[in-house]
């Protein structure tokens, strides 16, 4: 069925009005009328090709939350009329190790993500959230809490389970100790999260103009980076520190704060190799690892406490026809925390 999106067309243009199939529902799928849609800096990413593997045309969107329409004959989980969500993924193989144990993230068959992946239905790419409605299998849709403001709970599909993810696999909870590096759409959820699950959270940030708003966060303190003698005092201290950044930075000056058997996790991409020093690692023990989002299950189970504590993502509301100018405010860093698109400007 033709549905309404924007697209870029290549990485030079801009996105667009431009007009995609959406399949017609299976019996397992969900129609999802569109009502909101973060904007990731990954959407950023793709439209530009800076990650070099983008097809054109590109619809992005991969924070999608919105009203179910229809439903296929075999779903259980969904009624027409209630909330629903999408995150980064679409599908997967379901049968490999890590979709056997709920990581379908890092499905070994090929997992399908929600824009630039393989459409197995229709052929081609998927298409992302910058759209009217989206049609997905429920196995890859979750409920969205009723409690919550569904505009602000839209960035939790990314922004949100992406800090999620590393702050329950390393367990974190009271009396651990625990930074955030970075305060962007993934370091202000992250240290929503940590200070929510009892950990001592600290945020590190090279802006002092941002230490209020660490505060209000949720953050016990805050550690402008490039003050040697600030971080000199958190040296070897810390059980878990997660890394939003996306830009360049020295990842030794982070692991020096890492205590014996902790662990630094990175989460942002940097379009550079980063260089670390092998005393980093070795002296005490340290810990160096990555995680990308989070699986289906765990991304329920972060949107159900995110119902039970009242958390939500920092937003500000755009018009889809707004999505350059707010391309552009994103490279600068300016905005607190997320852009959201209101889907009803597209279909004005």
């Amino acid at each position: 069925m033709s549905t309404k999106s924007y697209a870029a067309q290549s990485q030079t243009s801009p996105l667009a009005p431009h007009t995609i199939e959406r399949r017609q529902p299976t019996p397992t799928d969900v129609e999802i009328d569109i009502m909101y849609c973060g904007v990731c800096h990954s959407d950023l990413h793709f439209a530009r090709n800076e990650w070099g593997f983008t097809q054109y045309p590109v619809v992005p969107g991969h924070e999608i939350l919105g009203r179910v329409t229809r439903v296929g004959a075999r779903v259980t989980k969904f009624k027409v009329g209630d909330l629903a969500s999408v995150g980064c993924l679409v599908d997967s193989c379901r049968a490999c190790d890590c979709c056997k144990k709920g990581l379908e993230q890092y499905c070994t068959g090929g997992a399908i993500f929600t824009y630039n992946g393989e459409d197995k239905h229709l052929g081609g790419m998927t298409f992302g959230g910058y759209s009217e409605k989206v049609v997905v299998d429920e196995a890859f849709s979750l409920k969205v809490p009723a409690n919550l403001d569904p505009a602000a709970a839209a960035p939790l599909l990314c922004a949100g389970i992406t800090t999620w993810s590393p702050l329950k696999h390393w367990k974190v909870g009271p009396g651990k100790k625990v930074g955030i590096v970075g305060l962007g759409g993934l370091g202000h959820m992250g240290v929503k999260f940590a200070r929510a699950l009892g950990a001592h959270t600290v945020l590190f940030t090279t802006s002092p103009g941002k230490v209020a708003d660490g505060l209000r966060l949720g953050a016990h303190e805050v550690v402008i980076s490039k003050d040697q003698a600030a971080m000199a005092k958190h040296a070897s201290s810390f059980d878990l520190i997660i890394d939003t950044v996306s830009a360049d930075h020295s990842l030794d000056a982070l692991m020096a704060l890492i205590k014996l058997d902790g662990t630094m996790c990175m989460v942002g991409v940097p379009p550079l190799p980063q260089q670390i020093a092998a005393f980093s690692v070795i002296l005490p023990r340290r810990n160096l690892a990555g995680s990308c989002i989070g699986g289906i299950a765990e991304t329920q189970e972060m949107l159900d406490f995110c119902g039970k504590n009242g958390i939500v993502c920092d937003i500000e509301l755009i018009k889809m026809q707004e999505i350059e100018a707010a391309y552009q405010r994103m490279l600068k860093s300016d905005v607190k925390y997320r852009f959201v698109i209101d889907m009803a400007s597209l279909k004005s």
